[in-house]
C-alpha cells in the first residue's frame, strides 16, 4: 500500500476497484469518464447521485459521509482515458460548505478482495466546497492513479466546467437536489452498517443507566478473536481520531464566529462607546463558551467510552498486540502460527493524553522500519543516550518479532560497523537469538548486505518465475530482519545502492530493514537518501508528535514498546526464544 501525496501516481495493478471515500460530513461522489485530456464531452458521461451507473462505473446514489464507489476498468468504453473522481458538499441550509471547516477528506483504492493499493489524505483545503479527489488514467496499455486534490471555492459548476462539460449548472443543480434528498433520507431512522463510524455504543435500551454492560473486548468483526481485537483497537484509533476532529473543528468555528460577530458589532461607531460594544462581546463570547461547552461533552463522552473499551481491550491483547508489562508474557511460548500484526508502540493526543492506542501494523511488514537516534523537538538529552535508548527500541521490537513467530520461521541480523551497539545489542546476542555475530567494519557491511541481496534476488525470480520449488537446497527461508546500527558509518556507495534495494525489494521476499539512525549523520549525501527515509517507518525512542493517522491527519504522539527497566521480562522471551531453538534442532 502506498500512501500518496498530491500530485503522485501509482500503477494499478488490477482493474476491478473500489474506491473508498471517508469525510466528516456527508459528502456527493460522482465519477467523471474523461477523453485523453480529460475533457468530459456531455452529461452522460457522469456517474452522480440520481444517475449512479455508467459501463464500467457505479457511485453511491446520495450523500453521506463514507462511500464505496465500484470500477471495472476493463469495462470501460475504448473512448475513455481518464475517470475522475469528484466530491462537493451538498448545498444545505444553515450548513457552512467549506472543506476547511471540517476534517480533510480520505480516498482509498482497493482492489476486488479489499487489498488496500494507495490511499491519499485530501490535507489543506479551506474555502473549497468542490474537490477532485483522484484521476485514474491510462498508460501504456496499462491504469495509474493519481492523487489530486484540487479545490474549488465557486463550487460544483466551476469544477464541472473546468472539465468542459456544457451543461455544467444542469448537472451541479440536479446534484445538489440529490444531496439534499439524502440528507432528508439521512435525517430518518437507518438501519445498522455492519462497519464501524463511531464509537460502539454499549448500551442496551431494555436496561437502566445503573444496569448498563461493560465493553467486550473482541466484539469487533474478524474470524478468530486475534483479528477481532486488531479490528477492535484500530476502530478505537478512528473513533478517537474523529471525536477529536469534531472538537477541534467546533473549536475553530468557534474562534472564528466570534472574531467575526465581534468585527461586526464594531463596526458600528456609536458600539465603541458606552455598554452596547462591552454588551456585544459577552454575547458574543457567550455563544462561543455555549458552542464549545456542547462540544467538550461530546468529546468527553466519545472519550470515557473509549477509556472504558480500552480498559478491557488492553488485558485481553495475544502477546503480539501486549504490553511489555502484561502477564500474557510470563511464561510465554512460541506460537505455532505468526500473528497477523505486532505492537510497535502507543499513540495519543494532547486532547486525550491519558488514553493510549496500540499501534499495531500488519505482519509481514511491508515497510522497513526506521528508530530515529536524533534529537526531537522535546528531547533534552544528550546524543549518546538518544543513541542507546533508539538502540533499545529496535532491540525490544526484534525480541518481540523473535518471540511471536514459529521457531525457525523468523531470524535477526546485525550490522554494527564499530561495535557501538554491544552493550544494548547484548540480549540478543547473549540468548544466542541471533544468525551470527554483529558484522563489523565496511568489509562486514559488504558482506552482509551482499548475502541477503542475493537471497533476495533468488527468491524474487523463483516468485516471478512460479518456481519456488527451484530454490538452492538449503537457503535460509525463515523472514529475516537486518538491523543497521548507527548508518550510514561503514557505508559505501556501493553498500548504499544495495541498502536501498533492500528497503524497496526486500520486504516481498522475506528480507526486512530496521535503521537506527540520526539522519543528520547522513546529511553528505544530500537528496540521495531522501527515497530511503520515505519507504521506512520512522519510529522515536522518546515521545514525539510525528505520527499521522489515515482518516483524518491528525499529528499523534508516539511512545515506543520498552520493557519495564529493571524488569526480567525481556530476558525471559528471549531465554524461551532459544529454548524452542535448541529443542527444534
Amino acid at each position: 500500500m502506498a500512501e500518496l501525496v498530491r500530485g503522485q501516481n501509482h500503477p494499478l495493478p488490477r482493474t476491478r476497484l473500489e474506491i473508498l471515500i471517508s469525510a466528516e460530513v456527508p459528502v456527493l461522489v460522482s465519477a467523471a469518464l474523461g477523453d485523453e485530456g480529460g475533457r468530459v464531452h456531455d452529461g452522460q458521461r457522469i456517474a452522480r447521485p440520481g444517475a449512479p451507473a455508467l459501463p464500467g462505473i457505479e457511485v453511491p446514489r446520495t450523500a453521506a459521509a463514507e462511500h464505496r464507489l465500484s470500477a471495472d476498468l476493463g469495462e470501460l468504453p475504448e473512448a475513455v482515458h481518464r475517470v475522475t473522481v469528484l466530491l462537493a458538499l451538498p448545498e444545505r441550509p444553515g450548513a457552512e460548505s467549506r472543506f476547511g471547516a471540517t476534517g480533510a477528506p480520505r480516498a482509498t483504492v482497493t482492489d476486488a478482495d479489499g487489498t488496500e493499493i494507495v490511499r491519499f489524505t485530501l490535507a489543506g483545503l479551506d474555502s473549497e466546497s468542490a474537490v477532485v479527489a483522484l484521476e485514474l488514467y491510462r498508460r501504456q496499455g496499462g491504469w495509474k492513479v493519481r492523487a489530486v486534490g484540487q479545490g474549488y471555492a465557486e463550487g460544483l459548476t466551476a469544477l464541472l466546467a473546468d472539465l468542459g462539460l456544457p451543461e455544467a449548472r444542469e448537472v451541479a443543480e440536479a446534484m445538489h437536489e440529490e444531496g439534499r434528498l439524502g440528507a432528508a433520507q439521512a435525517a430518518a431512522p437507518s438501519k445498522a452498517r455492519p462497519s464501524r463510524s463511531g464509537p460502539v455504543d454499549y448500551a442496551h435500551p431494555g436496561r437502566p443507566a445503573s444496569r448498563q454492560p461493560r465493553p467486550v473486548a473482541g466484539d469487533a468483526v474478524g474470524w478468530s478473536m486475534e483479528e477481532r481485537l486488531y479490528n477492535q483497537v484500530w476502530g478505537m484509533f478512528e473513533d478517537l481520531a474523529r471525536s477529536t476532529a469534531a472538537l477541534r473543528s467546533a473549536a475553530g468555528f468557534a474562534a472564528a464566529r466570534l472574531d467575526r460577530e465581534i468585527d461586526e458589532a464594531l463596526a458600528d461607531p456609536r458600539a465603541r462607546t458606552g455598554g452596547a460594544g462591552d454588551a456585544a462581546r459577552r454575547g458574543a463570547q457567550a455563544r462561543r463558551d455555549e458552542l464549545m461547552g456542547r462540544a467538550r461533552a461530546v468529546h468527553d463522552r466519545d472519550l470515557a467510552q473509549l477509556t472504558a473499551e480500552a480498559e478491557v481491550v488492553e488485558p485481553a491483547l495475544p502477546p503480539a498486540y501486549a504490553r511489555w508489562d502484561s502477564p500474557v508474557w510470563q511464561g510465554h511460548r512460541l506460537p505455532a502460527e505468526p500473528p497477523q500484526a505486532v505492537r510497535l508502540g502507543d499513540l495519543h493526543l494532547p486532547e486525550s493524553a491519558s488514553l493510549r492506542i496500540p499501534m499495531l501494523v500488519r505482519l509481514p511488514l511491508e515497510r522497513g522500519l526506521w528508530v530515529d537516534s536524533g534529537a526531537t523537538r522535546a528531547d533534552f538529552i544528550d546524543s549518546a543516550e538518544r543513541r542507546r535508548l533508539a538502540l533499545d527500541v529496535a532491540v525490544a521490537l526484534a525480541a518481540r518479532l523473535l518471540a511471536v513467530h514459529p521457531v525457525g520461521e523468523f531470524s535477526v541480523e546485525v550490522v554494527d560497523p564499530a561495535g557501538t551497539g554491544a552493550g544494548p545489542l547484548g540480549a540478543l546476542t547473549r540468548s544466542g537469538a541471533l544468525t551470527g555475530p554483529p558484522a563489523r567494519g565496511t568489509a562486514g557491511v559488504a558482506q552482509a548486505l551482499e548475502s541477503l541481496t542475493r537471497r533476495v534476488d533468488l527468491v524474487r525470480m523463483a516468485i516471478g518465475g512460479g518456481a519456488t520449488e527451484a530454490l538452492p537446497d538449503g537457503l535460509d527461508t525463515a523472514r529475516r530482519l537486518l538491523i543497521v546500527n548507527d548508518f550510514p558509518q561503514g557505508f559505501d556507495d556501493r553498500a548504499l545502492t544495495r541498502l536501498r534495494f533492500l528497503a524497496d525489494e526486500g520486504p516481498a521476499a522475506g528480507v526486512h530493514l530496521m535503521l537506527v539512525a540520526d539522519r543528520a549523520d547522513a546529511g553528505e549525501y544530500g537528496p540521495l537518501l531522501d527515497p530511503l527515509w520515505r519507504s521506512l517507518t520512522r519510529l522515536t525512542p522518546s515521545p514525539d508528535d510525528h505520527f499521522a493517522d489515515p482518516w483524518v491527519g491528525h499529528a499523534w504522539t508516539f511512545e515506543p514498546s520498552l520493557p519495564p527497566h529493571g524488569g526480567e521480562v525481556l530476558q525471559q522471551v528471549l531465554g524461551a526464544v532459544s529454548d524452542a531453538r535448541i529443542k527444534g534442532k
